[in-house]
């Protein structure tokens, strides 16, 4: 089955769910007040971008998403080159991140907002932590799949440790980290809107939610999450459509077929 027929199936299945729901409230069947039709929700969804405050909620959730992310890379990655070619080091950590890897991001939204007393820092912070083990625990399963007959080449001709880092280790990892960094961006805005539901202070997606459902539009509410659910799937996309086309010889090299 191509992308193509599988992209048809899931728009169908989609459409055929909101077809479901939207029969179900207008036949009474589910209260309005608990859940309004669909095309109710659809057509807020459409006028919400016009509103000046919920850009500025979106501007902030994605403020949050992308420099956590961000800060998250340049982290995550150089702990696990660091970790995945010293063995020493990495059975001595190896511990802690198993049990630190486990851990919910949302339990730790409290003491985030006690040591981060911003909301945006608080966020921030979240993201960060969860962004990081994907990214670390990708970048050392790439570095266990990477030719030991190209490292050994690379010293031979008396290549330094770091320039075996470089020009091997780093490059047969990349494909690897790419994939834990597409992992990272679609839990992201999920940590984010959650801090920004129970910290609302510094606005965001999650704070508009809060107000909307705290003044019972539930219309309102909906639409925001119908554009956060948007919004993740736009970021998911570009980064696979981003990681098939740089890594397109992996891929092939895998017998992964589209």
């Amino acid at each position: 089955m191509t992308r193509f027929e599988r992209g048809i199936l899931g728009a169908l299945g989609v459409l055929g769910f909101l077809a479901i729901v939207e029969v179900a409230g207008r036949t009474g069947l589910i209260p309005a007040a608990v859940l309004p039709p669909v095309s109710q929700v659809l057509a807020v969804a459409a006028v919400l971008p016009l509103e000046e405050q919920f850009r500025s909620d979106v501007l902030a959730t994605l403020e949050a998403c992308l420099s956590g992310l961000v800060i998250a890379a340049l982290v995550a990655v150089p702990a696990g080159l660091l970790l995945g070619t010293v063995p020493f080091l990495e059975r001595s950590v190896r511990p802690l991140v198993e049990f630190l890897r486990p851990i919910p991001s949302v339990s730790l939204i409290p003491l985030a907002m006690f040591l981060f007393p911003a909301s945006q820092d608080a966020k921030t912070a979240l993201v960060v932590y969860t962004c990081s083990w994907p990214l670390l625990i990708n970048t050392l399963y790439g570095l266990s799949d990477v030719d030991p007959l190209a490292k050994d080449t690379l010293r031979s001709f008396g290549f330094g440790p770091l320039a075996v880092v470089w020009r091997v280790s780093l490059p047969s990892a990349a494909p690897f980290i790419a994939t834990g960094a597409r992992i990272s961006v679609s839990v992201t805005l999920i940590v984010a809107v959650s801090v920004e539901l129970l910290a609302p202070g510094d606005g965001g997606i999650g704070a508009f939610q809060s107000l909307a459902g705290s003044a019972a539009r539930i219309d309102r509410m909906l639409a925001a999450t119908v554009w956060a659910g948007l919004i993740g799937l736009a970021a998911n996309l570009l980064f696979t459509a981003a990681e098939r086309r740089l890594f397109r010889w992996h891929r092939e090299s895998a017998g992964v077929t589209s």
